[in-house]
């Protein structure tokens, strides 16, 4: 069992998990690990083998009726989070537990945006066949899935969750436009990066990209991000209202497009 650390981080992720070793692997490097050990965010790893009241520290059984698999028992993972919530002490208005599942809301920009405004978010990452139903009614506030298919267990699909949040955090990344430009935080994805060299087996970089004259290139730039959602994600597309410049923009983006055909 990790013991809660009270450390002035944005948002503290406890993460419920047979294996806190995969899951404390994301502060070691990277974005995470340096939000970490700038104490930006708070990560602790809670594992319910902690929690059994048997010497073979027992967290799953058979399924009532039958079937492949075992799942994993409530006891363990309900005295776990009550565990998490007795010696964190964070506002309960604030904190979300989270269980991830196939089942669950699929996980999006928008859902680590607003994710990001909890000061604490604990994660059950489920193993076997799932956790009893009457865990998930009792202590647990939402479900997240990250797509439509399965996983062995709900570590991988945390820690994406953790590191996308952890991204809105202010200070994280080391340039806040960064976040701000990534794809889907405006529901488009992101335009083509280019840098050196200028020329590269005869691909040159767009030319408004080296001409200096800014107002040029964030326009071209909304053009191909409007342009790319065209292409590869027109469900996005549907779901936004684009003004007339935007329109105007992406009918030209088509236009030369079906001109190249």
């Amino acid at each position: 069992m990790s013991k809660a650390e009270n450390k002035s981080a944005n948002i503290r992720f406890d993460v419920v998990t047979l294996f806190p070793e995969l899951v404390n692997s994301l502060t070691a490097s990277g974005v995470v690990g340096r939000a970490a050990g700038q104490d930006l965010i708070n990560l602790t790893c809670w594992n319910p083998r902690d929690y059994t009241h048997d010497r073979h520290q027992t967290v799953d059984d058979r399924s009532y009726g039958g079937g492949p698999g075992m799942v994993m028992k409530v006891q363990p993972l309900r005295d776990t989070v009550h565990d998490i919530k007795q010696q964190t002490a964070m506002n309960a208005a604030s904190r979300r537990v989270i269980y991830l599942s196939p089942q669950g809301k699929q996980f999006n920009q928008a859902a680590a945006q607003e994710l990001a405004k909890c000061s604490q978010l604990i994660f059950i990452a489920g193993r076997y066949e799932g956790v009893d139903e009457r865990f998930i009614e009792t202590e647990v506030d939402e479900e997240w899935s990250l797509g439509d298919y399965v996983l062995s267990g709900g570590e991988l699909p945390a820690m994406v969750m953790i590191d996308s949040i952890a991204r809105m955090i202010p200070g994280v990344l080391g340039d806040q436009e960064s976040a701000e430009q990534d794809s889907f935080m405006n529901r488009l994805l992101d335009h083509p990066h280019y840098t050196r060299p200028e020329l590269l087996d005869d691909l040159k970089v767009p030319a408004v990209l080296t001409g200096g004259d800014h107002k040029k290139i964030e326009q071209w730039r909304r053009q191909q991000a409007l342009g790319r959602t065209w292409l590869r994600r027109p469900d996005l597309l549907k779901e936004l209202e684009l003004g007339e410049v935007d329109q105007v923009l992406l009918d030209q983006f088509i236009a030369e497009h079906n001109g190249k055909r």
